[in-house]
C-alpha cells in the first residue's frame, strides 16, 4: 500500500507584511524630506549670496590691509569711525536728507491718496499709475535727468523760477542746494509709490466711519484725524520705517546727480563706504562701516516701531 505524503500549504502572509511595513516607511521618509528638498535650492542660494557674504564681511571688519597684506586689526576699524571727520560729516549730512525728505515726501504721498481716493473717483485707475509711474524709472535715469534740469544756466528748474521773478539757484554749487536738490529727486521718484500704499490702506476703511462722523457733524478736516489716521497707522508706520531705511543707504541719486559735492556737502554713509571699499580698497574699514550703519538702522526702526507701533491692550 503506497501512502502520499502531502506538502503542508505556506501561508504568505509575513513575507509581504514585512515588505508592506518597510514600503510604507520608506514612503513616508520620502514625504518627510520632499518639503525640504524642495527648499533646498533657496537656502543654498540664500546660504551663498546671502549669509556668507554677511558673515564673511563681518570678519572683514576686524581686518586691515587688502590681498595678501590683509591682517587682524581687532576693533581699530571700528575705533577709527569715532574719529573719523569724515565719516560724521556724510552721517550728518544723511540725517539732514532724512529729516527734510521722509516727512515732506510721506505728507505728499498721503494728500495725493486722499485726493485720488475722495475726487477722483472715476479716473482713479489713471492717476494711480500716473503717479505710481517715477518710483519705476531707473535711479540712474532719474539722477542724470534731473543733472540736466537742474543746471544752473540752461537747466528747466531756473528758467521757471525767472519766470515767476525769483532768482535762480545754483542747486549743484552749493552745499546746502546740493542736499536739497536730492531731497527733491528723492521725493519725485518715491511719492508716487507711497501714495499707492496709502490709497490701498484708504481703500480699507469702511465707508460706515465716515457716514457716522458726517452725521454727528464732523467736518473732513476732524474726519482725517479721526478716523483716516487712526485707521492707517499700521501703513504709516511701514513706509516711516521704509522710508527711513532707504534714505539711510542713500547712494544712487547723489552719486549721480552731485558726486558727494560740492565739498563733501551731499556725501552719504553708503557713499563713503563705497569709496574706501571700491576706491581706495580698504575693506577692513568699508565693512565696519556697514556695519555700523546696519546699527543705525536697526536702532532707528525699534524706535520707530516703538513709538508708532499698536499698543498692548
Amino acid at each position: 500500500m503506497t501512502t502520499t505524503a502531502t506538502a503542508p500549504a505556506v501561508t504568505p502572509t509575513a513575507k509581504p507584511a514585512r515588505m508592506t511595513l518597510r514600503t510604507s516607511r520608506s514612503a513616508r521618509r520620502r514625504r518627510a524630506a520632499l518639503p525640504y528638498l524642495l527648499l533646498a535650492p533657496a537656502l543654498v542660494t540664500f546660504g551663498v549670496f546671502k549669509a556668507y557674504p554677511i558673515v564673511d564681511s563681518l570678519l572683514l571688519s576686524f581686518t586691515t590691509g587688502a590681498g595678501s597684506a590683509t591682517r587682524a586689526a581687532g576693533l581699530a576699524n571700528y575705533r577709527r569711525l569715532l574719529d573719523d571727520p569724515l565719516f560724521w560729516t556724510a552721517l550728518r549730512n544723511t540725517a539732514e536728507i532724512l529729516v527734510v525728505q521722509v516727512p515732506l515726501m510721506l505728507a505728499l504721498a498721503l494728500l495725493t491718496a486722499v485726493g485720488i481716493n475722495s475726487v477722483l473717483v472715476r479716473w482713479r485707475a489713471v492717476w494711480r499709475l500716473g503717479v505710481f509711474m517715477p518710483a519705476v524709472t531707473g535711479l540712474v535715469a532719474t539722477g542724470v535727468m534731473f543733472a540736466f534740469l537742474l543746471r544752473t544756466d540752461d537747466g528747466a528748474v531756473n528758467r521757471l523760477l525767472e519766470t515767476v521773478g525769483l532768482p535762480a539757484v545754483d542747486w549743484l554749487g552749493q552745499p546746502f542746494w546740493a542736499r536739497m536738490a536730492v531731497v527733491l529727486v528723492l521725493t519725485w521718484h518715491y511719492t508716487g509709490y507711497n501714495a499707492v500704499i496709502y490709497l490701498a490702506g484708504l481703500q480699507g476703511i469702511p465707508k460706515d466711519l465716515y457716514e457716522a462722523a458726517m452725521v454727528d457733524g464732523a467736518g473732513p478736516v476732524r474726519r482725517f484725524t479721526a478716523i483716516t489716521v487712526p485707521a492707517l497707522r499700521p501703513v504709516l508706520l511701514f513706509t516711516v520705517v521704509l522710508s527711513t531705511i532707504g534714505t539711510l543707504q542713500l547712494f544712487d541719486e547723489p552719486y549721480v546727480l552731485t558726486g558727494g559735492g560740492p565739498d563733501n556737502a551731499s556725501l552719504t554713509v553708503s557713499m563713503y563706504l563705497y569709496q574706501n571699499g571700491f576706491r581706495y580698497f580698504d575693506f577692513g574699514y568699508a565693512s565696519a562701516i556697514a556695519y555700523a550703519l546696519t546699527l543705525l538702522v536697526s536702532v532707528l526702526g525699534a524706535v520707530q516701531m516703538r513709538l508708532m507701533g499698536e499698543k498692548d491692550r
